[in-house]
């Protein structure tokens, strides 16, 4: 009996003690306080609920506040209304599980279809996977950073028992107020019928955010989802990054001193240049448009089949226009970037330029509608689903391992920490394969999409379209 007792009390500190320290005292893989200026993250779990969100919609309407919402995804499935008016009105939204239950009692199987399911709810009405993750009260198991890799997952710095009638409206202002500064994580709840929650607490919620809101109005605070505060973030520590670094700068194409490349990387840089302009010629690759960021060719598809969300099916054997950056632009930005953050924006930008030149370049020269998909590999696909691309896993083998090695050696080159970078997050620069179906992408051709995406974007990262 003994010996089950301490059978059972060694997984459960195994699976659930131990991640829950290790991510709640030491941020181990989850984001919980930013760096920031004048900028903090109101985030809200439990909803949507049809009562309370859309009061609390009005109410950061009324202050141009931007905040995230951690859905559960059968509410999200019960309120499709809200979701879409959450997503239409700029703000950012992440996964909270389909059911509000803690993955401590649930396998890492469990955990992983949850997931899945409220993704798929979530895209179905906003055209947009998530890329945030907040498991309910805060709770991981061992599983969790491994099988949710993929996700940001976020916690907090702040909780103030707003779940809790008996806090009170001004218990609850005053605790909020005390942390009102830039790079907190608030976590508030717009929905009170979870386990433990009082149904008419966020009644009260909201009567202490609006006070709270005008606070930060008159403190010229900037209220913006997780997503900016963790650029805002990386940003503000590369900087501090380089002013540490002494010696060895030179300044970069916007103003600031970069790492100035030593011999052996600008050796490596020279003959990976001469590769790149071999390779264009062996393969015939091609410019998209007038710009010169983007390449391409048209080749068979070879990989294990990929079916995407609008029901069509890429074969083996299907042509595919196979998009390629071009490396010495990437080398440029790379040089000038801050984070890898920035150089994912850059990246991101041009894609979206010369998605419309795709679009008409498939037409121009597929006059037999045999050309199914944009197809490429790249490290660099965190932000291509919001342009209508479909990630997937490179299957396992000799190409998965070849293609890692290949991209990791160019991101060593291309990034500014060089491969230090790479190292230190080998467990989350993972190269995917990203792929639009040909439909998808002839949507492009008139160029709407791309003002409607340019638009989204700076509706809701208001800070680094200007500094971009």
């Amino acid at each position: 009996m003994d010996r089950i007792v301490w059978w059972l009390f060694s997984f459960l500190t195994l699976y659930d003690f131990i991640p829950g320290l290790i991510s709640r005292v030491f941020g181990f893989r989850v984001f919980r306080r930013g760096q920031a200026g004048q900028e903090i993250a109101i985030t809200f779990d439990d909803g949507p609920n049809p009562e309370y969100t859309p009061r609390l919609l009005d109410l950061l309407k009324r202050h141009n506040a931007k905040a995230t919402f951690f859905v559960v995804g059968a509410k999200a499935e019960k309120h499709p209304e809200i979701i879409k008016r959450m997503y239409d009105e700029g703000h950012s939204i992440g996964i909270h599980n389909y059911v509000h239950r803690s993955n401590w009692i649930m396998s890492p199987r469990t955990v992983k279809r949850q997931v899945q399911r409220t993704s798929d709810i979530l895209y179905e009405i906003t055209g947009r996977r998530p890329m945030f993750y907040r498991p309910p009260w805060g709770i991981l198991n061992l599983f969790d950073f491994a099988q949710l890799r993929h996700y940001q997952i976020v916690l907090w710095s702040g909780m103030f028992g707003d779940w809790k009638v008996k806090t009170g409206e001004e218990k609850l202002y005053r605790r909020m107020r005390k942390q009102l500064a830039p790079g907190e994580v608030y976590v508030l709840h717009d929905c009170g019928t979870t386990f433990g929650a009082d149904e008419r607490a966020p009644e009260m919620m909201l009567a202490a955010l609006s006070r709270i809101l005008d606070d930060g109005d008159r403190m010229g605070l900037r209220y913006v989802g997780v997503g900016e505060l963790i650029e805002i973030t990386e940003t503000i520590k590369a900087d501090e990054k380089e002013r540490r670094a002494a010696g060895g700068k030179q300044e970069g194409r916007n103003g600031r001193s970069v790492p100035k490349p030593g011999p052996m990387k600008r050796l490596v840089v020279w003959l990976w240049m001469q590769w790149e302009k071999l390779f264009h010629v062996i393969f015939r690759v091609k410019p998209i448009g007038d710009g010169d960021f983007m390449h391409y060719r048209i080749v068979r598809y070879s990989g294990k089949e990929l079916r995407f969300d609008n029901g069509s099916v890429l074969k083996r054997g299907d042509k595919v226009l196979e998009m390629h950056f071009d490396n010495e632009k990437m080398y440029e930005v790379g040089m000038n970037a801050k984070s890898s953050v920035h150089i994912a924006i850059r990246v991101i930008r041009e894609v979206q330029r010369a998605l419309p030149d795709m679009a008409k370049e498939i037409k121009r020269i597929d006059k037999d509608e045999s050309i199914k998909a944009l197809y490429g590999v790249s490290m660099i696909n965190r932000g291509a689903e919001g342009l209508g691309f479909e990630t997937f896993d490179l299957p396992k083998g000799l190409f998965s391992i070849m293609t890692q090695w290949y991209l990791k050696l160019l991101m060593s080159i291309i990034h500014p920490e060089g491969g230090g970078r790479v190292r230190k997050h080998r467990d989350t620069i993972e190269p995917r394969i990203i792929a639009m179906a040909r439909e998808r992408a002839l949507s492009w051709e008139s160029g709407e999409k791309s003002a409607e995406i340019s638009e989204a974007y700076r509706s809701k990262r208001p800070g680094l379209a200007a500094k971009e």
